[in-house]
């Protein structure tokens, strides 16, 4: 079996002008050697795959390229731009997915591949969607109506008698945002050691959110991959938190004290949606800012190898080998 090393994949859909659907995507990948040293600065030969259904479905899309990694290992390249093999890319139907993106790679420059990786496409961009979606009927145009006769102007009203100064209301809560949609904390706000990034009401009729730590690290999800520990939550980074073992980032969440834990990949997901406040706030308390580029460590497991992140740079959800250091941040709820 081809082992997994390509650690980090970001997919950039392009857009063109005149709205038209794109033609191309953007695509990066870390690329290491069976030794999991970084292949740095090296022209490589790889070959991309789209399958459909699932990760071992019928690849409607095939083609190769030879791209050169820069001094971090990073292969970036576009697909739709190669070689063709198979298919045709700009018919390719995205909403008879999922589709998944397969990966082989020959270090060495050709097409004896030894490196294979298969990602799911979490997301279709609406122009590629769009662009195989046949549009609606047009809708009849109601018939206009007449205009209405202007009414006579009535006779101009007596002035009423000023009234008494009203007494001065309380003053508001201070603070951005406070007291908006019925909320007493609002986002950016300073809370438990943190800043708020998420708010809502929960089934039990009160006030709920989620904090950002205001720091974070570069560090491994887990030393020795292979290892399942069933942290499979989407939703709960406490629980998924909680089963991580032999993990240095939950070391570095637990230095953080009582109550952070390592974000689910959709609490992270949140915090990526929600970050232009939290970033705002951030900046204002000279803290450590969000790294806008960054590749970020959710608490969620994929498999025993591997563990789900979230590009800041690509906006996109992807898994990685649990050995590589990439950034984790704390959050915390209430």
């Amino acid at each position: 079996m081809k082992k997994i090393y390509s650690l980090l994949v970001a997919i950039i859909f392009s857009s063109q002008l005149f709205a038209q659907a794109p033609n191309k995507m953007s695509y990066q990948a870390v690329i290491r050697n069976s030794s999991n040293t970084l292949v740095l600065n090296k022209s490589i030969g790889m070959q991309i795959s789209i399958l459909q259904g699932s990760s071992t479905g019928t690849a409607v899309y095939i083609e190769r390229q030879f791209p050169t990694t820069n001094a971090n290992g990073l292969a970036s390249i576009e697909i739709g731009t190669g070689t063709i093999v198979s298919g045709i890319f700009s018919t390719i139907n995205w909403g008879n997915g999922p589709y998944f993106i397969k990966t082989e790679t020959d270090i060495n420059g050709g097409s004896s591949y030894t490196i294979s990786g298969t990602s799911e496409l979490m997301s279709v961009p609406y122009a590629l969607f769009a662009a195989n979606s046949a549009p609606g009927p047009q809708g009849i145009q109601g018939i206009k109506g007449d205009s209405g006769e202007r009414g006579l102007t009535g006779p101009q009203g007596i002035q009423g008698i000023k009234g008494d100064t009203g007494a001065r209301g309380l003053t508001g809560p201070a603070g951005s945002n406070a007291g908006v949609g019925g909320f007493t904390h609002y986002l950016g706000e300073a809370y438990l050691g943190g800043r708020i990034y998420y708010l809502y009401k929960g089934s039990d009729g009160l006030e709920h959110g989620l904090i950002v730590a205001l720091t974070e690290s570069a560090i491994a999800w887990q030393t020795t991959a292979g290892s399942y520990v069933n942290a499979n939550r989407g939703e709960d980074g406490v629980y998924n938190t909680n089963l991580m073992t032999n993990s240095p980032a939950r070391t570095y969440i637990t230095s953080l004290g009582a109550g952070w834990y390592l974000p689910s990949i959709d609490e992270l997901n949140l915090l990526y949606y929600n970050r232009f406040t939290v970033q705002k706030a951030l900046r204002d308390g000279s803290n450590t800012l969000l790294s806008i580029s960054t590749y970020y460590w959710s608490s969620t497991e994929s498999d025993a190898n591997n563990a789900y992140g979230f590009g800041f740079g690509s906006g996109f959800a992807s898994t990685s080998y649990k050995t590589g250091s990439y950034t984790v941040r704390g959050v915390r709820a209430f």
